[in-house]
Formats: C-alpha cells, sequence, structure tokens
C-alpha cells in the first residue's frame, strides 16, 4: 500500500500567473478579446458551428388508430390529448403556409434578379455600342487628318 501511495504522488504543477479580469464594454471588445483569445495559440483548431437545420414539423401519421369522436362519455382526459392534436396540425399547417410564402418570394426574387440582369445587359450593348461609334468617328477623324496632311505634302 505504502508503494502505491508514493507512486500517486505527482509533482506540483507549475503556477500559472494569475491573468486579470477583463470584461468587455461593448462588442467591438468583446470581439477582440475572442481573437486574442484564438491568436494564443494558433494550431489549435477553431471549433465553426453547423448552420442549424430549419425546424420540421412531424408528418401526420400514416394512420389513426384513435380517432377522437364527438360522442358524449369521453373522458376529462380525452381533452388534453385532442389539444395536443389538434396544436400540432396547426403548427403544420402554419409551417407549410410559411414554406409556400417563402417560395413564392424566391421566385418573385429570382424573377426580379432576372429583369435585372436583362436590363443591364441591354444598357450595356447600349453603351458598347456607343463606345464604338464613338471608336470609329476618331478613327475617321484622324484618317481625314492624315489625308488632308498628304495633299498638302503633295501640293507643296
Amino acid at each position: 500500500m505504502a508503494s502505491s501511495a508514493a507512486s500517486s504522488v505527482r509533482p506540483p504543477r507549475p503556477k500559472k500567473e494569475p491573468q486579470a479580469l477583463v470584461i468587455p464594454k461593448n462588442a467591438a471588445e468583446e470581439q477582440k478579446l475572442k481573437l486574442e483569445r484564438l491568436m494564443k495559440n494558433p494550431d489549435k483548431a477553431v471549433p465553426i458551428p453547423e448552420k442549424m437545420s430549419e425546424w420540421a414539423p412531424r408528418p401526420p401519421p400514416e394512420f389513426v388508430r384513435d380517432v377522437m369522436g364527438s360522442s358524449a362519455g369521453a373522458g376529462s382526459g380525452e381533452f388534453h390529448v385532442y389539444r395536443h392534436l389538434r396544436r400540432r396540425e396547426y403548427q403544420r399547417q402554419d409551417y407549410m403556409d410559411a414554406m409556400a410564402e417563402k417560395q413564392k418570394l424566391d421566385a418573385e426574387f429570382q424573377k426580379r434578379l432576372e429583369r435585372n440582369k436583362i436590363a443591364a445587359e441591354e444598357q450595356t450593348a447600349k453603351r458598347r455600342k456607343k463606345r464604338q461609334k464613338l471608336k470609329e468617328k476618331k478613327l475617321l477623324a484622324k484618317k481625314m487628318k492624315l489625308e488632308q496632311k498628304k495633299q498638302k505634302e503633295d501640293v507643296a
């Protein structure tokens, strides 16, 4: 027993110097502290959280065994079962409505994006044509100037 007690004694760990407690006053200071902590050990892997999957309600059951009836004599506990089923169904319907709205907005956004792209392409084509005309005009003016210069040299 004495030998096992002696082997379990650990050497004392080197003491870390106490760090001053820094309380960030704003978001920028908080971000600065986080960056400093990350940069103390650049070899350490940084945990990057995955994007959370979107919540979706449970699908409705394929076959309902205990159908809620409107007959008299239902126990007092049946109301709570009915209430939970109703709440879940309303939640499912709200989710489907929200998804339909989201799809509609996405489709509208894509249409608007396409319209903007076409309008930008038309504007670019118009400006390209204008630049081309200007370039041709300058080139023609340069040719005319050279011809006039040649004529003056020929006359002289």
